[in-house]
């Protein structure tokens, strides 16, 4: 019998798009070892390093050996760093009226603390606009140049909200050749607010306590820095009201320096008024310049070194005068 040929299977078509596989497929390429010497614990370290370097507001790398040098005042970073003031808002220490027994009460604690020598914590609190943190400001500079300090007396301002971090600040600062005054403008507490425990522990009671080589200056508008409404919820709802009150109100106790700030008469008013015209050279006759000024207190109602400046402003811009020193 003859066999029937072979059917030839036709030859299968190749897609030319998709390219022919490689004989051997290439290999990824392997991650760098890391050194064998590396034990976990630095492994852990080194990691943490590179997070925080990129967390916002991180301190940067390159900061200056003794940053106290580089200015007489700073603002503190609660991310850790002191940021310089070039200039300084203040007013001269003689252009502040009706002020004179606090001035000359917070002179007298400040040389004593810049020449080394024991001196208290200062809470200046009173009236609103009577020149509070106007004078912490110009005392530092009034003492700060005196032949005996010669600008090693350096100014620092913490912000409220930064409170809490008011230990790291102490712990930079411990141990610096410069006398440095904290200052802390408007500081009170409100509602659950619980960072005032943290400060009370750097003023006095913590183990470490405040450097000797720091002191600090705080206003507020309260006595006790503590709202009326927050004592006195203390008194309604604790077991032992006494005692409670007693924890609210011990803050303010660790300032052993307390300047009161109460509102100013008409004649200690006028003289401010009067004093900036004669320093900044604005000449207007003398009832007039009353006349306006008590106008001007009155459309305010109140009076203060604050509105006192406020008016001399306008005044000044009437006038066309510029607000500079007269030489």
């Amino acid at each position: 019998m003859t066999k029937k040929p072979e059917k030839k299977q036709p030859p299968r078509k190749t897609n030319p798009r998709k390219p022919a596989k490689a004989a051997s497929a290439t290999k990824r390429p392997q991650r760098a070892a890391l050194p064998p010497e590396l034990d976990a614990s630095e492994r852990i370290a080194r990691a943490l390093e590179a997070i925080a370097a990129r967390l916002p507001g991180a301190a940067p790398a390159d900061q200056p050996e003794n940053p106290l040098a580089q200015a007489d005042a700073f603002v503190w970073h609660p991310a850790g760093r002191l940021i310089p003031v070039p200039r300084v808002s203040r007013v001269e220490l003689a252009l502040l009226k009706g002020v004179d027994r606090m001035r000359d009460i917070l002179t007298e604690n400040t040389e004593r603390f810049a020449t080394g020598l024991p001196a208290n914590n200062a809470l200046l609190w009173g009236a609103r606009g009577m020149g509070k943190s106007s004078l912490v400001k110009a005392v530092h500079a009034s003492v700060n140049a005196s032949p005996e300090v010669n600008g090693k007396l350096k100014l620092i301002e913490i912000h409220r909200e930064d409170i809490e971090t008011l230990p790291v600040l102490m712990t930079m600062l411990r141990g610096a050749s410069e006398r440095i005054i904290v200052f802390c403008d408007d500081l009170s507490f409100d509602g659950n607010d619980a960072s005032y425990k943290s400060l009370k522990a750097v003023l006095e009671g913590g183990i470490e306590g405040r450097p000797d080589n720091v002191i600090l200056y705080a206003t507020s508008n309260r006595r006790h820095l503590l709202a009326r409404e927050m004592i006195e919820n203390e008194r309604s709802t604790s077991i032992n009201p006494g005692e409670a009150v007693e924890e609210k109100v011990s803050l303010s106790d660790r300032f052993g320096l307390w300047l009161g700030f109460h509102r100013c008469s008409q004649d200690e008013y006028l003289a401010m008024v009067q004093g900036y015209c004669d320093h900044y050279g604005i000449t207007i006759a003398e009832d007039e310049l009353h006349r306006e000024a008590l106008e001007w207190s009155t459309t305010r109602g109140s009076r203060s070194g604050r509105v006192a400046w406020q008016f001399v402003q306008d005044l000044a811009g009437r006038k066309k005068v510029r607000l500079t020193t007269k030489a």
